[in-house]
């Protein structure tokens, strides 16, 4: 939840420099410094039959107006993205997902089966390493993309299968005791 506060302060910013930009426009420059419609024209045009604008610094509220533009429109594409993907949820498992299934030894070989290859690659490393991984080398050794390694995680979490705790700049990935070999 932090990017998506980090978003909506740094929408309600620019806004707000849009609204305060907005009005030292309309304060700044009365009607009565441009005379009628047709030299307004002609002065944002740059010049032309009229002479020049009267105020030089007038382009730069125009790249400052397309930066604030700018902002707002990254910053509502990163509280849509967050709003709309959640993240992984870290060292959250669901108790009432987790079966118990600790007095069955085929456990793991009846998850295994409903499982596809990639989720199997998964499965079998984070077995070798005696259930506990850090989830930037299982994905490594599994043959995976980070993004896909972390999906697989994502769904084996919210089934039960394993746990998830930060460790540093990884997740530490953690079989669940019910699915361990006795």
């Amino acid at each position: 939840m932090k990017r998506v506060n980090i978003f909506t302060i740094l929408f309600i910013v620019s806004v707000v420099c849009l609204v305060i930009f907005f009005l030292f426009m309309v304060y700044s420059y009365p009607s009565s410094t441009y005379p009628d419609w047709m030299s307004e024209m002609w002065n944002h045009m740059g010049g032309g039959m009229m002479g020049e604008p009267n105020d030089p610094y007038l382009g730069y509220f125009g790249v400052l107006f397309t930066v604030l533009i700018a902002v707002v429109v990254v910053s509502v594409a990163g509280l849509l993205y967050f709003l709309l993907f959640p993240e992984l949820k870290i060292g959250q498992t669901k108790t009432q997902n987790t079966l118990n299934l600790s007095k069955q030894p085929e456990a793991i070989e009846s998850i295994r089966r409903t499982l596809n290859n990639d989720e199997q690659k998964i499965l079998e490393v984070l077995e070798s390493h005696k259930g506990k991984y850090l989830q930037k080398y299982l994905g490594k050794e599994a043959g995976l993309s980070r993004l896909k390694t972390h999906r697989i995680l994502a769904r084996f979490a919210k089934r039960g299968i394993v746990s998830l705790e930060k460790k540093g700049n990884s997740n530490e990935v953690k079989l669940e005791e019910w699915l361990k070999k006795v």
